[in-house]
């Protein structure tokens, strides 16, 4: 994108302009934190598949919660994503 000359170039325009760089600035932003959550969802997916690294002879109360916990976590995400919950209208 070329610059806009501030002095020569009507204010509307300078406007225009702005918005438009700001529009983009916003897509790439947007852009980039999808795929920050899709390579946190592939990993959270991956390390189900292989049972979080628990082996079922050892596993234990302290794994329980654990589960609990990322389980309450991701709860609260599904809810607002989905506005269900306390999200819910």
């Amino acid at each position: 994108m070329t610059r806009l000359n501030l002095i020569t170039t009507p204010r509307h325009q300078l406007r225009a302009e702005k918005a438009a760089r700001n529009k983009e600035a916003a897509l790439n932003a947007f852009i980039g934190k999808k795929a920050e959550i899709d390579e946190m969802l592939a990993r959270l997916s991956s390390l189900s598949d292989d049972h979080f690294d628990a082996h079922p002879d050892e596993v234990n109360w302290g794994h329980v919660g654990t589960l609990e916990h990322y389980a309450s976590l991701l709860k609260r995400i599904t809810d607002s994503a989905f506005s269900e919950g306390e999200h819910a209208e």
